[in-house]
């Protein structure tokens, strides 16, 4: 009778991969073999050996021709063997094979700024981990057969059904199940957008992430960047493009709301071009000073493509977005998605599902807006009192502000501030580099992303970097 290899009771034991080669037969081969994985720093000193039997199983060997290496390596010293501890590689204090040449000491690195001012991180250490791992578990535990094999393109249905609820009532977005797409962040949803669905040129506010710019050229894409004033992107300055992409409920990132006429114009252009809007929903969880400003998909969902993340609300390794698309986007986009998911992990989606489902992402958000608001107002009492001069602006909503600075100072403000240990960056490191739209000089400081016993001293760092009046 085969016994099968997989079913046998002697497959007990760790996985341990030999090569029996060479004269001598095959318990020399053994011999040579596991004195080699330990010479050449394969078997660490502590590693666990497999028993007898199991180990056997694996070589096709008798058990006998294992027990009697494992005992010879043992006499040399190169195994050692206790009752209960099982067979181990031993402890030694020098090393069994040569020693190697030492390498020349490389230079030490230079170290990374002290303070972190840099825009776009939440405040990570503020993760929400224990109501997180409760979603978790939920998620694992009522998870159907087909959640672990491969995943549907268009999303698990259960966080599709959530974030359908969600957005309609925190964001005033007007959607159903079947026309949200999932996908890993933003820039994971222009790739697919432009990866053969949609086409260029596409205009976009003349302040913005050069990131984005970046992952629009490498698909072909042209842009056209769109002056911006107080009121938000220049509406009226659309002229041959189809395709907008705007961040109405906060512009990156000189602040502020698209203004509602503006709003309203940006729909009345997609309707007469047969044009579409993308808007960047990047933050719009987070407003202080203001009336929660909906989403410009609201106005028109077959005329607008509704995109937004975790990233700023939970956390970046969250590897989750949304698209809300019209309806004669959906399959062509899932078209370029493929057939499988390969980018959002399934359990991590049904576990937002659940977070969002059990009011879990509404706590945690309404936490971190409190803790947002704070703060920015300790930026803003710190500037009245060392450097009343500046003017903070942007800071009704969102994670960042821009600090007004005195013509022509800003590139020696971000080196005192580099001086200082403080990473931030200017507001000229977002401009498009066709646009002719000055803005003035400003820097931008990310106010979410320093842990709460780092934030002071980030502050009084920066403060001691800001040009004089």
């Amino acid at each position: 009778m085969v016994t099968s290899w997989v079913n046998s009771a002697e497959r007990i034991g760790s996985d341990l991969h030999l090569e029996l080669t060479g004269p001598g037969g095959r318990r020399a081969a053994l011999i040579s073999a596991l004195r080699e994985a330990v010479r050449s720093g394969r078997l660490a000193p502590g590693t666990r050996l497999p028993p007898y039997r199991s180990l056997a199983a694996d070589l096709g060997v008798a058990r006998n021709t294992v027990a009697d290496a494992y005992a010879e390596l043992v006499a040399e010293g190169w195994l050692t063997a206790r009752q209960g501890s099982g067979t181990r590689v031993a402890e030694r204090a020098e090393p069994l094979r040569p020693a190697a040449r030492v390498p020349k000491k490389a230079p030490p690195r230079a170290r990374g700024p002290r303070h972190d001012l840099t825009q776009g991180t939440p405040d990570v250490s503020a993760f929400p981990r224990t109501a997180w791992l409760a979603s978790y578990r939920r998620a694992l535990q009522q998870a159907p057969n087909e959640v672990f094999g491969p995943g549907d393109p268009a999303g698990r249905p259960e966080l599709r059904e959530a974030l359908t609820e969600y957005l309609a009532r925190a964001r005033g977005v007007r959607t159903e199940p079947g026309r949200i797409v999932i996908c890993s962040g933003f820039a994971h949803a222009l790739r697919l957008l432009f990866g053969g669905v949609l086409r260029g040129p596409l205009a976009v506010e003349a302040y913005g992430l050069g990131f984005h710019r970046h992952v629009l050229a490498a698909a072909g894409v042209r842009t056209v960047p769109l002056p911006l004033d107080e009121h938000g992107a220049r509406i009226d300055r659309l002229a041959r493009e189809r395709a907008v992409l705007l961040t109405p409920a906060h512009q990156f990132p000189t602040g502020g709301p698209l203004h509602p006429t503006r709003r309203a114009a940006v729909i009345d252009w997609a309707r007469a071009r047969e044009g579409l809007v993308l808007e960047d929903d990047y933050d719009g969880e987070f407003r202080y000073d203001r009336k929660p400003v909906g989403a410009v998909q609201g106005l028109d969902p077959e005329r607008v493509i509704h995109i937004g993340s975790v990233s700023k609300s939970l956390s970046p390794a969250v590897r989750l977005g949304w698209m809300v698309l019209p309806e004669r986007y959906v399959e062509a986009v899932l078209a370029a998605k493929g057939e499988r998911e390969a980018w959002a992990s399934v359990l991590d989606q049904l576990s937002l599902a659940d977070f969002i489902a059990s009011g879990s992402y509404d706590r945690h958000i309404r936490r971190m807006r409190q803790r947002y608001r704070g703060r920015r107002d300790r930026l803003v009492a710190a500037l009245a009192e060392h450097a009343p001069h500046i003017e903070a602006t942007g800071i009704a909503a969102g994670l960042h502000a821009v600090l007004r600075l005195p013509p022509g100072t800003e590139a020696s403000a971000v080196k005192a501030a580099a001086w200082q240990g403080v990473a931030l960056d200017g507001l000229a490191a977002f401009r498009h580099p066709e646009t002719d739209m000055p803005v003035g000089d400003g820097l931008v400081v990310g106010y979410a992303t320093p842990s709460e016993h780092a934030y002071g001293p980030a502050l009084e760092a920066l403060c001691g970097a800001l040009p004089p009046p």
